[in-house]
């Protein structure tokens, strides 16, 4: 412990150049609105609209809502015939999995195509990326066809189902404008990067295994998407295998991975995985037709209905007692779709310079799902296969998005009988590889490299989705992430400080092992903001390095320990409970004999601290700009410290 008998002389015998100022009040209205604004508005989306005429305000505000009036009167041929060959390129891509990912959420094949019309042309108008490819998304589809198949069977009851996937449509885009008008994305930042990457293997391993029942040819197989559900069915049923099936999806399911493989090795040969799937498609319908296929146990799509988009507003069941189970299966939809899409549009932003509106991407994404389950659209999103050849096949604006739309318009009034042919098995080869490519085994060992934290919090939402299901592995995904904000939060890093030899820098000594501890000097570093949360442990915790440094002390027969100095650098704000803790160090270090000691806090730490008087029981001369000049005068005070005992025994 301290030595009790020193008695602390004021440091006004030391100079001192600077002084912590204490910020001018502000009005509660001002401060208030400052913090709204960090919150909502980041970006400052209002700056553009600052001194203008009304005129110009409103044509702001029309292409902030548009962002196609913004850069449309700029755009040149050049860009359109850029534009062109990638969205035909992505319409050959579009057209086989939209019919795939349709039959994998239980829906009717031609609902994959609807929603390849309508959303692309919202996007183009509303969303601000330039090489987004908008439409169905596997992981979105499996999670509709998991979340509604527990209420309802769509074999029995397809009309029913039907209306459940548009109105949970309709949820999703709800969720995800209101997400982007009230400026609240930072909710999908709790999806983290590692969360992602094991839902997404998890999710994409799932999918597979759900496509041995067209590559085996079975008639009946299981609603579950648990791993053991799945092998159960398969290896129950293998009297119900067909060869013929499984020779012709293994054989698809080569020549696609074979095709992605040399598109890898020489990125200019994009086009060849990207033609893949349509080509698998024309082969499986020229086979089935000419050696009639489908006698021997290969199943065909059938009959495809002519014509676009009927309207489906009246099919939206708002009132009906499964109300509970769209809302739901719309918001983890909405939310993975976004998390999705917005990711794949940043992404191939930062290879182009060029920066996106998370916000606006939110708006144009749920507005794309609110007028598709108006149209007989279900869930769309930006998948990263599609939006990959988009960006690959050198699309310069949103137009590829059109064009698409437009291919897939005249495949919906011209060209849906030539698909009668195709079997279904292709269609599950086509999903397969989409999916092999969804499993980066490569960032979870990079994850497990660099934080294993973030290894585990992957780790455990695949092994949720596959052992488990997809609700299960995204509650263990993002029960992990926010467990883990909020150890940041309750349990802040506390950090000994020592001096960088021959400087004024103090830094953390098991960072800088040559830094010498200060004798008669404590320093301490607090790494986070100071709240309730965390206030109890960071007063234990101080208590701690207190006993710990002092039994150090005794033990090697050093100077006794005599200041305490907490360098708040990095405490960004403080709260009521903060301020109490504060308080009780300074009572606990008083008892012992102990000089507390603050360097550099901060504007609103110094103001709270000002309002609540602490500033006047620590008094403001020990509070310091930074550390060095807060261990000048500690020095400086233990240098001319004189004790009791010995002034005592001069004078007898």
């Amino acid at each position: 412990m301290g030595n009790p008998e020193y008695v602390y002389s004021s440091t006004n015998n030391v100079d001192s150049k600077h002084r912590v100022e204490i910020p001018p009040l502000q009005p509660f209205v001002k401060s208030l609105k400052n913090m709204l604004k960090e919150t909502f508005f980041p970006d400052d989306p209002l700056r553009q609209f600052k001194n203008q005429p009304p005129r110009r305000k409103f044509i702001l505000g029309l292409q902030y809502l548009f962002p196609i009036l913004e850069w449309g009167p700029r755009y040149s041929f050049k860009f359109f015939k850029s534009d062109l060959i990638a969205g035909i390129t992505i319409a050959s891509l579009a057209i086989p999995q939209g019919i795939s990912y349709a039959k994998l959420a239980n829906l009717p094949p031609i609902l994959g195509l609807y929603s390849s019309f309508v959303p692309p042309l919202i996007y183009a108008i509303m969303g601000s990326s330039r090489d987004l490819a908008v439409g169905t998304v596997a992981v979105g589809s499996l999670l509709i066809g998991s979340m509604l198949s527990n209420e309802v069977n769509a074999n029995e009851n397809p009309k029913l189902y039907l209306h459940l996937a548009f109105t949970a449509t309709f949820f999703a885009g709800l969720l995800q404008a209101a997400l982007g008008i009230f400026r609240l994305g930072f909710i999908v930042d709790f999806l983290s990067h590692a969360t992602i990457v094991g839902f997404m293997g998890g999710a994409a391993t799932v999918v597979c295994l759900q496509q041995l029942k067209g590559i085996l040819g079975l008639d009946h197989f299981t609603h579950a998407t648990d791993v053991v559900s799945v092998m159960r069915s398969v290896f129950t049923q293998t009297h119900q295998w067909r060869w013929e099936s499984a020779v012709l999806g293994c054989c698809f399911l080569f020549y696609l991975l074979l095709a992605r493989y040399f598109s890898k090795k020489k990125p200019k040969l994009f086009w060849i995985s990207a033609m893949a799937p349509l080509t698998s498609v024309v082969l499986g319908s020229l086979l089935v037709y000419l050696t009639h296929a489908e006698r021997h146990g290969v199943e065909a799509i059938g009959y495809l209905k002519k014509g676009i988009n009927p309207p489906s507003i009246m099919d939206l069941q708002f009132g009906s007692q499964y109300l509970t189970t769209t809302i739901k299966t719309g918001i983890v939809t909405g939310i993975i779709g976004l998390a999705e899409g917005i990711a794949v549009g940043r992404s191939f932003a930062m290879y182009k310079n060029y920066q996106i509106d998370g916000n606006k991407e939110m708006i144009a994404f749920g507005m794309m799902n609110i007028v598709g389950s108006c149209t007989s659209c279900y869930l769309t999103a930006g998948p990263f296969s599609r939006s990959a050849v988009n960006f690959n096949a050198g699309c310069k604006t949103a137009i590829s998005n059109i064009v698409m739309a437009f291919a897939v318009m005249i495949t919906l009034l011209f060209l849906t009988p030539l698909f009668h042919y195709t079997p279904l098995v292709v269609l599950s080869s086509i999903i397969i590889a989409a999916m092999l490519g969804l499993i980066d085994y490569e960032a979870a060992i990079h994850l497990w490299h660099i934080d294993k934290f973030d290894f585990v919090v992957c780790i455990s939402a695949y092994v949720g989705v596959v052992f488990g299901n997809i609700e299960i592995g995204l509650l263990m995904a993002v029960g992990l992430s926010v467990l883990r904000v909020l150890l940041f939060v309750a349990r802040p890093r506390t950090i000994v400080l020592g001096n960088i030899p021959n400087s004024k820098i103090y830094r953390n000594v098991d960072q800088y092992p040559n830094a010498n501890n200060v004798p008669g000097v404590l320093i301490l570093e607090i790494d986070a903001p100071i709240y309730f949360a965390n206030a109890s442990y960071l007063r234990e915790r101080i208590s701690r390095w207190i006993n710990d440094e002092e039994d150090k002390l005794k033990s090697s027969g050093e100077t006794s320990l005599q200041y305490v100095i907490l360098d708040m650098s990095a405490v960004g704000n403080i709260d009521t409970s903060g301020i109490s803790m504060l308080d009780e160090v300074e009572k606990i270090t008083e008892r012992r004999g102990l000089k507390l000691v603050l360097a550099n806090p901060g504007a609103e730490v110094m103001k709270k601290m000002n309002k609540s008087k602490f500033l006047e029981k620590i008094g403001q001369e020990w509070i310091f700009l930074t550390v060095g000049e807060a261990v000048g005068t500690c020095n400086y005070m233990l240098h001319t410290f004189k004790p009791k005992l010995a002034a005592d025994e001069s004078n007898v």
